[in-house]
């Protein structure tokens, strides 16, 4: 099962494309990290996938083929945004007794014990909480709902390492205990490459790169060389990146998924999340492949340039 799934989608404010042309398919059982510049068109393809808005082209659907925004796929998503929304003069019981009647579905006792894990005063206004405190309870108020799919907007921009740390160890018991599904949208790399399985990157409204994170590394490599070599070596090289110095140039490359033969005077080393997603990053207009291993019920990715 896909938890989302898109075909053809965009988005146009006036005659701004924020997101255009978007194929992608997010497999289920994925902590799946959304990363890209701002202005790449991540907050719109999450508002979309939670029906907070609708498309100006194409389709988004979520959680096996649910239409976006309907009830039946509200019911299985909980969102939580950038900005922790919160009634600042409600306390955290009365945010708990709001949520649980705005939805079918809550759990009450998960979310008061949770809080009182956290050190949370059930009496305390959400507007009197330090930034991981709302954060924190956003986040409890969302799984809570027991969704199947959790969709985080930036949630930790505010937060410090500690609460960073924190907030993200709550999610990955909720991944671990009752098998939600994740996607995250995050500038904090260091962080992505400790828990997420799956990247999607974006650049310019499009998507760039998107698959599992250990196929995508699996194709891509560092090589190092003497600068003199590297502009010839480079022509049979599917060069992502290149940094040269006086000596020595680094050509993070995407392979075949084997071990191409390197070049005498040359090294390959592995590369990690933050290698990988930083070289896209600077060079928009290339595209990275999935690796072979897909999964079972996923579609093949359409990667658009």
């Amino acid at each position: 099962m896909n938890v989302i799934e898109a075909t053809g989608l965009g988005k146009r404010y006036g005659s701004t494309w924020a997101l255009r042309e978007c194929a992608l398919a997010i497999p289920a059982g994925h902590v799946a990290a959304l990363v890209g510049p701002n202005g790449a068109g991540k907050t719109t393809l999450l508002n979309l996938a939670v029906g907070l808005t609708t498309p100006t082209a194409g389709i988004v659907t979520v959680l096996g083929g649910r239409p976006a925004g309907s009830p039946a796929a509200l019911d299985g998503i909980a969102f939580v945004a950038q900005n922790t929304p919160l009634y600042k003069n409600l306390s955290a019981a009365d945010m708990l007794h709001l949520t649980s009647n705005l939805n079918r579905r809550f759990d009450r006792h998960y979310a008061q014990a949770r809080l009182g894990e956290l050190g949370i005063p059930l009496k305390q206004k959400a507007g009197n909480m330090s930034g991981g405190q709302q954060a924190q309870l956003a986040l409890t108020l969302a799984l809570a709902r027991r969704p199947r799919l959790l969709v985080l907007d930036e949630p930790m921009a505010m937060l410090d390492p500690l609460a960073r740390h924190d907030f993200m160890a709550t999610v990955m018991t909720a991944v671990a205990d009752h098998g939600v599904s994740v996607l995250l949208s995050s500038h904090v790399l260091a962080e992505l490459e400790r828990v997420a399985d799956y990247l999607i990157l974006m650049s310019q409204g499009r998507v760039q790169v998107a698959g599992e994170v250990d196929d995508l590394l699996a194709c891509h490599r560092m090589l190092t060389g003497p600068a003199a070599d590297a502009g010839r070596y480079a022509e049979r090289l599917n060069v992502v990146h290149a940094r040269h110095g006086a000596a020595q140039a680094h050509l993070l490359v995407r392979t075949s998924g084997v071990a191409d033969p390197v070049a005498p005077g040359w090294e390959a080393h592995p590369v990690s999340l933050e290698e990988l997603t930083l070289a896209y990053l600077r060079e928009p207009g290339a595209a990275a492949l999935p690796g072979p291993a897909r999964s079972r019920d996923a579609q093949p990715t359409e990667v658009t340039k």
